[in-house]
Formats: C-alpha cells, sequence, structure tokens
C-alpha cells in the first residue's frame, strides 16, 4: 500500500513539474497546487504509520501486563462485531477502572479499545493517542 501511494506521489510531482514548466499562469498555480498534495500525502501516510506502530506497541506491553481487554466471551452479530449492549456494558466496565486510576496509561489504552468496541472511532482515536503520551511520559 505505501508503496503504491509513494508511485502515486512521483507521478502527481512529476504532473506538477511538468505543469509549471509550460510557463501558463493557470497552469503554474495549477502544477504548485499538485506538487503540494504529495507533500501532504506523505505527511500523512507517515503519521499513519507511527500512530499504528506506537498503538502496537502499546498493545504488546498491555498484553504482556495482562491488560489486554478479553472480549472472546462477548455476544457477537452475525457480522462478527461485539453487540452493541456487550459493548456498552464493558465500555462502562472500563470507564469505572479508569475513573480509580486515571494516571494509568493501561487504563487509557483500555478504555480507547471499548471506545473502539462501542463503534466510537474518533474518541478512541483520541484516547489512545493519550495513552502513547502518557506510555511515552509525555504527560
Amino acid at each position: 500500500m505505501c508503496a503504491a501511494l509513494l508511485v502515486y506521489f512521483v507521478l502527481l510531482g512529476r504532473t506538477g513539474i511538468t505543469l509549471i514548466a509550460s510557463g501558463a499562469p493557470t497552469a503554474i498555480a495549477l502544477g504548485i497546487g499538485v506538487l503540494i498534495m504529495p507533500v501532504v500525502g506523505a505527511w500523512a501516510m507517515v503519521a499513519t504509520l507511527r500512530a499504528g506502530f506506537a498503538h502496537q506497541r502499546l498493545a504488546r506491553l498491555a498484553d504482556e501486563d495482562g491488560m489486554e481487554l478479553d472480549v472472546s466471551d462477548l455476544p457477537r452479530t452475525p457480522g462478527g462485531r461485539i453487540q452493541r449492549d456487550a459493548a456498552d456494558t464493558l465500555f462502562a466496565t472500563v470507564r469505572a477502572e479508569l475513573e480509580a486510576d486515571p494516571d494509568n496509561w493501561q487504563r487509557w489504552y483500555r478504555l480507547a479499545r471499548a471506545y473502539d468496541y462501542a463503534g466510537d472511532r474518533t474518541r478512541a482515536r483520541e484516547t489512545m493517542r493519550k495513552a502513547v503520551e502518557m506510555q511515552a511520559g509525555k504527560s
């Protein structure tokens, strides 16, 4: 996937340079815009990869400490997802654990996973970011 994106960024870059080299004011403006797109795309790709590696590291550390959420016995939908009411119950339990120990990055990690199981991806990402920062000693 990353290799395909890199090829795409190179092709966009070539197109941008060709547009700028044409000398026409409109083409130059479009060329600059096209050159900016690979830079933004590369930044997004690197940021996503870094976050993914950090999340994997936390998952490994939490698992080594026996703090990974066990969802193997929770009821599932026919599609394989955890049923909403079971995910909400899990979330309430994990949230109570966090309130009892708010300075523990593992509790924040578990809350992020519970948000994810409950289907709230935005809060899961925000909470996982906090867990990564806490584990790294930044907060």
